[in-house]
Formats: structure tokens, sequence, C-alpha cells
């Protein structure tokens, strides 16, 4: 985090989203200590700089999965049932959204907008988009990364 804060000398409260998303990128997400840390370096209460990254859904205060899968439910998305792919995701991994799997290969949540309203509905499995899925695609999409990790 040093390094980070060397980068962001000029202790002004716009370099905030950037820092955070820095140390999210190396750490892989943010912890109390964390906060704290940006508190001091940038001179900003931690309650606001909770109220910043509770706003923003790329913020995660948890571990995240090998497998990241996030299932938008945006008003779009939304109409077009990703709630059925949310639950068969849930079934699948027997894990709620928010949560990780026991052995910490998938990690699910749900985020209010992914931007791919036109390909409703929308989930994104770390980098990679998908739309217009079947149950049954997902369930092998899912066993493909299983046997990927083993």
């Amino acid at each position: 985090m040093d390094q980070i804060f060397e980068k962001y000398s000029l202790k002004k409260p716009e370099n905030l989203i950037p820092i955070l998303q820095e140390i999210q990128e190396k750490k892989g997400y943010l912890t109390d200590e964390i906060i704290e840390k940006v508190s001091v370096h940038l001179g900003i209460p931690t309650n606001r700089i909770y109220g910043v990254a509770t706003f923003y859904d790329q913020f995660r205060f948890r571990r995240k999965g090998q497998y990241h899968i996030q299932v938008c439910r945006g008003t779009s998305c939304y109409l077009c049932s990703s709630s059925s792919y949310l639950k068969e995701i849930e079934k699948l991994l027997k894990v709620q959204a928010g949560s990780v799997t026991k052995d910490k290969k998938f990690s699910l949540e749900t985020v209010n907008c992914m931007g791919g309203c036109s390909q409703s509905p929308v989930i994104r499995i770390n980098s990679t988009y998908y739309h217009h899925l079947s149950v049954a695609d997902l369930s092998r999409i899912i066993r493909t990364l299983r046997e990927k990790s083993e």
C-alpha cells in the first residue's frame, strides 16, 4: 500500500476512489485496516470512506472466489428474469448471493447494472460476459469451471 500512497502523495479527496481501486486490485478486497490507513493518508473520516466504498458495486469487503459470478439485477435484466439465473446459480453452487463457496472456488453477487441492457439478462464470470443463457447453459459453464480448477 505504501507504493500506492506514494503515487497519490497529494492528499486530495478526489484520489479516494483511485486509491481504493488500486488497493482492491492488489489485495482483492477492502478491510477495516485498509480503510483506516486510507483515512489517515487522505485525512478523510472512515465513515465517509465506507460511504463511498459501499455506494459503488465495484468495491468488496470480502474475499472473492477464484471464479467471481455477478448477476445483473438492473431493470432490463430483472424484467428478463435474471432472478431465475440467480436462483439456478445459488442452487448449483449451494451458496447465497454475497457469499463464497466453502472451497473458495466461486463467489456470487448481484449488481445493479452492467450496462448490457440490450443483451438482458446478463451475468459476468470474472471478465467474461454471458447473456441469453438457458439453465442448461449455466450448469454446463459452472461444471466446466469446476473441472478447470481441479
